[in-house]
């Protein structure tokens, strides 16, 4: 089982640094957006305050390092570069699945982040929701939180990854009674991760009711684990061709941010989903969110350095802090109250 969830996951690994993977367009996900720009700001660059508390941890910037990998050799090298660049940094950092590890204990380090760097400021745990009607029980996932330091778990959320998945775990039936249960024994805070089919007001209504810190919203307009799967399931089969016609099936992140913050004022909303710039980051705090996470372009990153993505987290947060100047935001706060607006199309002149 460990072998099989290795090659899957080492297979994700080397089609999500695929460009194929995203939807193409002018105006996909977040990029549809654009907030009021202010050329009489009011605050100083150098004195906008980036920092936020989040989940009871302070972080330099609203920003995570969004959930990706574990569970192969490759995979903890990977997650070792990501992991020492989020402390240098000062941002948060979501591990991928950790299914593979309650599987075999002995991939545990490949997801040891707080050993890889002891000053990353937060932790997020990782499994998937599904797992509890699959034999996994709160005490294993319990364990996988505690034995990789984590702050607080995602029980992620991934039917339309999961039908179109070869191997993938369907049976979800049950679920929500499982889920309320279980939150309350892994000894963290818990959050619901969709993987970027995003949050339906349907869902946000439902998720509301349960014990939960936050929710992670991945909406369409970033990676496609649909388009993801099909491209593993073979081409011509029912799968794959099911994968590529509903690749961009689900909600889009910026009402998938929208959907959540409604549904609850007093949790932690977390925006994924095509979070590319500072500009889309800042959409989305000003609809709602408390902070994004970003992976793909991280993990292109990452393939090549630690110092990539040192690079590459401090584009998007210079990116942030000159729209928080631009829009006379001297703080996330602030920006949270600026005006979000259509953005203009090539279509639209």
């Amino acid at each position: 089982m460990s072998d099989q969830i290795g090659q899957r996951k080492d297979a994700h690994l080397d089609l999500c640094q695929d460009s194929a993977v995203e939807p193409a367009g002018p105006a996909v996900g977040l990029g549809g957006y654009t907030l009021e720009y202010d050329a009489l700001p009011e605050v100083d660059l150098e004195r906008v305050d980036l920092s936020v508390t989040l989940l009871g941890k302070r972080l330099a910037a609203p920003l995570i390092i969004g959930a990706m990998t574990g569970g192969t050799d490759r995979a903890g090298e990977i997650n070792a570069r990501l992991a020492r660049a989020a402390a240098r940094v000062g941002v948060g950092m979501a591990l991928g699945s950790q299914r593979a590890m309650i599987a075999d204990p002995a991939l545990t380090p490949t997801y040891a982040v707080r050993e890889m760097a002891p000053d990353l400021p937060l932790v997020l745990g990782n499994v998937g929701a599904v797992q509890l009607n699959m034999g996994v029980s709160a005490e294993q996932v319990a364990g996988a939180v505690k034995v990789v330091g984590a702050d607080a778990l995602n029980w992620h959320l991934n039917p339309l990854q999961e039908a179109i998945q070869p191997e993938g775990d369907t049976r979800f039936a049950g679920l929500s009674g499982r889920l309320a249960e279980a939150c309350g024994r892994v000894g963290v805070p818990c959050l619901i991760k969709e993987v970027g089919a995003g949050i339906s007001r349907r869902t946000a209504g439902k998720l509301a009711a349960l014990p939960l810190a936050g929710v992670e919203c991945s909406g369409t307009g970033g990676t496609s684990w649909a388009r993801v799967e099909s491209l593993r399931a073979g081409e011509g089969s029912a799968a794959a061709e099911a994968g590529v016609l509903l690749a961009g099936f689900g909600v889009p992140t910026a009402r998938s941010i929208q959907n959540c913050r409604r549904a609850r004022a007093d949790w932690a909303v977390i925006a994924s989903g095509g979070v590319r710039t500072g500009l889309d980051a800042a959409v989305a705090l000003a609809l709602g969110a408390d902070a994004v996470a970003m992976a793909r372009p991280l993990l292109v990153a990452a393939t090549r350095s630690e110092e990539a993505v040192v690079n590459a987290l401090e584009s998007v947060i210079y990116q942030l802090r000159v729209i928080c100047f631009c829009t006379g935001a001297a703080d996330i706060a602030s920006l949270k109250e600026r005006q979000v607006m259509p953005a203009r199309t090539p279509e639209a002149g």
